[in-house]
């Protein structure tokens, strides 16, 4: 790495929670002033975060040495650290832009808030509900304007369509099915750990996660299909869907019944998420169907990675990050909307007004459309194998899942996956109370909505 033409903070030792210093006051910002930013996580999302905040970035951070200096020799003059805590305490960085797998979200975005920093989070919010929670808190708390990358939220387009939707010119929702159906393949699996490399402060990465050998190829992005760290496809790419599904929705609390079922299916690997899943939220209002799909499949109803919303008289279709369209009754499309908006520019407004309100996707928002996706798993990790037969039955009377169960049979079929024997997962009915972010019914399930903490890397309890 030449990265000599730049400050490079050295590792340093932990920065226990209780130490960070808290946010008592608020910057005011000139109208052209600069807001100053810290990118953590440089892979994937975190180019994105780059250039998104192009002109505003300080300091780039990276577990990854190798990462952050390949990053760091395009940027031109940038700090370059490699703890992220040596950002916390600088005065010269207003906003800490999170990019880093998905366990470290909640406890980086916290320890910011509590150093007096705005946020920007990527999706999932949080590795786990309870989580979630704690960094609304945090935002209320200390007065922090706390984005979440959902950045189908600053699209005008779907925002029109969701008020078409809302003032009932299709009719009551009847029903809305979110797809994720993107190809992925085996990750492969080692018969002995992974060596992490010397470059990789891997105690770091793992942070608030369990410490664990690694047994896959990769160590980069494969994190996503290990429960570990991350929350399978239905966590990474589907929250986008799953959130605008709950826009539609209008829902602005949990789903007071949720159930799973599906599996890892098509090739054995190192990863423990399903490939191929479906999640019923059955909100009172209309049902949220979300369907995961690893496997080579066709649309559904021409929705590869969006929505559909069912209604009285038509339906809505949003088949990509900023279109939508409407249909009537026959199919035939009655109105489109094709207007964008800026993500990155809305939060650096809301970090200049002070007034959470002005965020396109506020944390609270991020925090439900996140914890559906949550809850979602627990009811799949709490299930158990079963023959088709038995699974059938068990959803016979829900039309809904019915027919997502006959659609995943038949895209198992399609890919040469045997379904005869007890090759599907199926998860328990989990009953919530939205009040309280608690199941009523299963003690297990309220178990998974945290997690056990390393020392060190405790997320913080901020409920009072």
């Amino acid at each position: 790495m030449a990265i000599s033409r730049r400050r490079f903070l050295q590792h340093s030792a932990a920065i226990a929670a209780a130490t960070l210093p808290l946010a008592t006051a608020t910057t005011a910002y000139g109208a052209n002033e600069r807001v100053r930013v810290g990118v953590v996580g440089l892979n994937g999302r975190g180019r994105s975060h780059l250039k998104g905040f192009e002109g505003n970035v300080v300091a780039i951070c990276d577990c990854d040495l190798n990462v952050m200096g390949r990053v760091g020799e395009k940027l031109g003059e940038v700090d370059l650290v490699q703890d992220f805590r040596n950002l916390l305490d600088r005065a010269d960085i207003d906003v800490i832009a999170i990019a880093t797998p998905n366990h470290w979200h909640a406890l980086m975005s916290i320890w910011a808030a509590q150093a007096g920093k705005d946020v920007y989070v990527e999706k999932p919010v949080s590795h786990n509900v309870w989580e979630g929670r704690q960094i609304v808190n945090a935002a209320r708390k200390y007065g922090r304007m706390i984005q979440t990358g959902t950045q189908i939220r600053s699209s005008g387009s779907i925002k029109d369509a969701v008020e078409f939707v809302q003032s009932g010119k299709l009719g009551a929702i009847q029903y809305i099915v979110g797809t994720c159906f993107k190809r992925r393949g085996s990750i492969g699996k080692l018969d002995k750990p992974l060596v992490i490399p010397d470059h990789v402060d891997y105690d770091l990465w793992c942070g608030p996660a369990e410490k664990r050998e690694l047994f896959r190829p990769k160590m980069h992005y494969d994190w996503h299909w290990d429960f570990n760290t991350g929350n399978g496809d239905m966590g990474n790419q589907g929250i986008h869907q799953m959130d605008v599904c709950r826009w539609f929705l209008g829902a602005e609390e949990l789903s007071p019944r949720v159930m799973s079922l599906g599996g890892r299916l098509g090739y054995r690997d190192a990863a423990d998420t399903p490939n191929t899943q479906t999640v019923i939220h059955d909100y009172d209002k209309a049902p949220i169907i979300f369907e995961t799909r690893g496997l080579e499949t066709p649309p559904y109803r021409d929705s590869r990675v969006g929505i559909v919303v069912q209604c009285e008289q038509g339906h809505v279709l949003v088949p990509t990050y900023h279109d939508a369209m409407a249909f009537d009754p026959d199919g035939k499309e009655i109105k489109r909307w094709t207007h964008y908006g800026n993500h990155y520019g809305n939060f650096l407004a809301a970090v200049k007004s002070r007034n959470h309100e002005d965020l396109n996707a506020d944390i609270l928002e991020g925090h439900l459309s996140s914890a559906l996706c949550h809850t979602g798993n627990i009811s799949y990790r709490l299930g158990e194998k079963q023959p088709l037969a038995e699974i059938t039955a068990a959803v016979a009377e829900n039309p809904q899942m019915s027919a997502s169960l006959a659609r995943i049979v038949e895209h198992l079929k399609a890919n040469q996956v045997d379904v005869s024997g007890p090759t599907l997962t199926i998860g328990p009915w989990l009953s919530m109370d939205p009040q309280t972010e608690r199941f009523t019914d299963n003690a297990a399930a309220n178990e998974m909505l945290t997690r056990p903490y390393r020392s060190g890397f405790e997320v913080p309890d901020l409920s009072a």
